[in-house]
């Protein structure tokens, strides 16, 4: 019964707040409040250039909260630790596998948090790197490398990382790309429009793939 409710309760909301986004706020001390200004210009270049409309303000929600069931697609953030209580992963859970999205942008120093954290969520799956032939590199705009790098950091290569349940995406990790400080206004981080531009197109390149699978 309570799985049915979640179920409706979701179907509802996606129905009902189709293409409201919103920032999740997690414990543990990190910033998840990081690249306050990213969301609002991706919100703004996808209802300009691939026909969403969004709500322009984003929203915030705690990872444990059932007001998470109102969004089809939460952004995550942030450098440093992130906790997941039991309760805080079987509510995620229950959102991933009811047809939610989340896109977890490392804004540098997150992955070991997030992976350990993440298996909280789901002890069966591993984050595996999305090829560069995956639909979510042209959704909207071609990417045929792949994953973009915006910001240089360590100097790696980015990568696109993926859990999938039943063969649907659920959770997008994208890791030493730094998609976030791409989104921000171009006075945070100085960086030049092509640079921007790409970021801003592979952030609506997810979107509009987390809104149609």
């Amino acid at each position: 019964m309570k799985l049915y409710i979640i179920f409706t309760f979701c179907l509802f909301s996606f129905l009902t707040k189709a293409q409201d986004l919103a920032v999740l706020k997690y414990s543990g001390g990190g910033d998840w409040y990081g690249n306050p200004t990213a969301l609002p210009n991706l919100i703004a270049f996808c209802n300009k250039n691939i026909n969403t409309k969004i709500n322009s303000k984003p929203q915030t929600v705690e990872v444990g909260s059932p007001d998470i069931f109102q969004y089809p697609f939460i952004h995550m953030t942030g450098h440093g630790y992130v906790f997941f209580s039991e309760a805080d992963a079987e509510n995620l859970r229950n959102y991933l596998i009811s047809g939610g999205f989340l896109h977890i942008d490392d804004n540098y120093g997150l992955k070991p948090y997030v992976t350990k954290e993440l298996k909280k969520v789901f002890p069966d799956k591993e984050l595996i790197e999305l090829p560069a032939n995956h639909s979510i590199f042209n959704s909207a705009f071609n990417f045929p490398d792949g994953l973009p790098k915006i910001h240089e950091h360590d100097g790696k290569r980015p990568q696109a990382f993926g859990i999938f349940q039943e063969n649907r995406l659920v959770v997008l990790f994208t890791f030493e790309s730094d998609l976030g400080d791409g989104w921000e206004d171009s006075v945070v981080h100085n960086d030049p429009e092509d640079i921007r531009e790409k970021a801003l197109k592979m952030g609506a390149n997810i979107v509009k793939f987390a809104f149609e699978n």
